[in-house]
């Protein structure tokens, strides 16, 4: 890789860095259905350095909100679809997707897929296949376009694979043992495809997690199958395979309470499971429990239909990605799935429980939300903090199971000192409840959209109608305040000889980007898989903390740093990730990136 000439010195990655940042940054103004945003361009001030300090570590930096608690803003008043489905692709879309068998939902079509015409008649006013329930989001139009499904994907799971394709897993009735696949293009015309190949059980209500292997995933658990399978199969005539954990951790007269199991591969390349209150790391290369964690303090459950959630923490090369931790929030009482059903909604769970995964000791260190949550997501912002959004205060998951909306995002900073790492972020006035879904996007704002607890699109006369209104959380850390910190112009240039604008593991390849006035102690490179989320499930969300090498400092603010890719697929299984460049805890617009096997 050539160094790029422009009147510049170079150092070294152990010096202190007080240069300032500036950065164009597009503001997406308010707006309705499908009128069009307006972006909003603010000019770079640039000033010379007369002295360059590069600190290239990943611990996480202080928040830089000052206090500020983020803005809501609303994008579209109908997606059409309930949104209990999301994923994230890089063409920079939004897939979303609900249940076939919930009927008319609010994007008519005037063809059936196979080419028939929908009519005024009452027949086909209530016949689901003259309705999409399927959308692709463009960000950037703040527009949705229909997508074909052909079976039900009601309450589904779903993985990237390396070539950015959504790898898409079961369903519901015909669409319980399907597979799906949906191959994001520029020109508008993609749509998803189902395989002929059929899963070996139903897989409603299970978990997906992307392997080390390239382009296999891992498929766990679901309603009546206490197992797990791949896909694609590891040999033709070996479907699923036992796992006696899931019979363990059944409730049987609470709905199961290990449906949806958190899944997260740990850098070792083993697989951690957690279900209600138990979770082991397993070798499902061998089919065996490597350990048995201590089962997380308190009474209640965190799986589904409790419904807490789970994120795997930022993975930091300054220990070789070898520290992994887990931390899970939030869940329902004990009894609470019964007591919704006869109309009683019992407080949820405040307490959130981190444990380090790696090593050899292995403990809960719990810690309380500001209030209780259920149904609730949680998500990496790219500073390496989590966001806590949408859900419920008490009840939980099922039709008209939950009340009492949660309807404050919480921030949670990990590097934080015990009683001070949670803080309460703006309400929204929209409940997002049963069904509701977030992500992240390049630009870092997060989406949220759907909830609907009712079994049909209900729009009237029940507590919690159908929601299909689509908004935007916007950090505090996207404030007018912060324009001249953030890093702007970001672009990834690859050495030569790269495959395809992608990495392989262990190599280098650089990052361009533009800094103004005010001085950081810190810039940080972060990598980003984005998930499928559902339930309250962010599935193979992950992100990681890369090494950088060196950096130099060129006329015009530019800077040029040298970073490392991860070292392995069991670190960063092979994909697309949402590269952001942090300059003191405010981050860069993302730029994807591929890391490939060699």
């Amino acid at each position: 890789m050539t160094a790029m000439h422009f009147g510049f010195y170079q150092t070294k990655c152990s010096i202190n860095f007080s240069s300032s940042s500036s950065s164009q940054y597009l503001h997406i103004t308010l707006s309705m259905d499908d009128k069009k945003h307006f972006p909003l361009a603010f000019k770079l001030m640039v000033v010379l350095f007369s002295l360059l300090h590069c600190v290239c570590f990943s611990s996480a930096v202080s928040g830089s909100s000052g206090g500020k608690k983020g803005q809501w803003q609303l994008l579209m008043n109908n997606t059409g679809v309930v949104g209990m489905h999301m994923a994230l692709t890089h063409h920079g879309t939004v897939i979303l997707f609900d249940q076939t068998g919930a009927g008319r939902s609010r994007y008519g079509l005037r063809r059936r897929y196979n080419g028939t015409r929908c009519r005024s008649t009452q027949h086909d006013l209530t016949d689901w296949s003259c309705y999409a329930h399927s959308v692709e989001y463009d960000i950037r139009l703040n527009k949705v376009r229909p997508l074909r499904l052909d079976t039900d994907p009601w309450c589904s799971s779903g993985s990237f694979l390396s070539n950015g394709t959504l790898l898409q897993i079961g369903g519901y009735g015909r669409g319980s043992r399907r597979i799906r696949y949906f191959r994001s293009c520029e020109n508008g015309r993609c749509d998803w495809r189902q395989s002929k190949t059929l899963l070996s059980h139903d897989r409603w209500y299970a978990s997906s997690q992307i392997l080390p292997e390239k382009d296999r995933a891992i498929v766990v658990g679901g309603r009546q199958a206490f197992s797990y399978e791949f896909v694609p199969k590891l040999h033709s005539n070996r479907g699923s395979f036992d796992l006696p954990f899931l019979h363990q951790t059944l409730n049987r007269n609470e709905g199961g309470n290990n449906l949806y199991p958190f899944l997260h591969l740990s850098s070792d390349g083993n697989l951690f499971i957690f279900a209600n209150r138990d979770s082991i790391l397993f070798n499902y290369r061998q089919n065996r429990v490597v350990k048995n964690f201590p089962r997380i303090p308190g009474a209640g459950s965190r799986n589904y239909p409790s419904s807490g959630s789970s994120v795997i923490l930022p993975l930091d090369h300054t220990n070789r990605f070898r520290k992994v931790e887990v931390m899970v929030c939030g869940g329902a009482a004990s009894g609470a799935h019964q007591a919704a059903e006869q109309g009683r909604f019992l407080k949820g769970l405040s307490s959130c429980g981190r444990m380090v995964i790696s090593g050899n000791t292995h403990k809960w260190n719990m810690e309380n939300m500001p209030r209780p949550c259920l149904l609730n997501d949680m998500l990496v912002l790219p500073t390496g903090d989590i966001l806590i959004i949408n859900g419920a205060r008490r009840g939980s998951a099922g039709w008209n199971n939950a009340a009492d909306p949660s309807l404050q995002p919480y921030l949670y900073k990990p590097k934080k000192m015990l009683g001070r790492r949670f803080s309460v972020l703006k309400s929204t006035k929209i409940a997002r409840m049963y069904h509701s879904s977030a992500i992240l996007i390049p630009d870092g704002r997060v989406l949220v959209a759907g909830s609907n607890p009712n079994n049909k699109y209900t729009f009237r006369n029940v507590r919690y109608p159908t929601e299909l209104r689509l908004q935007a959380f916007v950090p505090a850390y996207m404030d007018r305040q912060y324009h001249n910190t953030r890093p702007g112009n970001v672009s990834i240039h690859y050495a030569s000889g790269t495959y395809g604008g992608s990495v392989r593991y262990g190599k280098r390849f650089s990052v361009r980007f533009r800094l103004g006035r005010k001085p950081s102690k810190t810039v940080e490179f972060s990598a980003y898989a984005p998930p499928f989320t559902t339930h309250s499930i962010s599935m193979n969300q992950r992100m990681l903390k890369l090494r950088c090498r060196s950096m130099v400092r060129g006329e015009g603010g530019w800077i040029n740093a040298t970073l490392e890719a991860p070292p392995s697929p069991n670190v960063a299984p092979s994909g697309y990730y949402m590269l952001t460049v942090v300059n003191g805890g405010i981050p860069s617009t993302s730029q994807w990136i591929r890391f490939i096997h060699a």
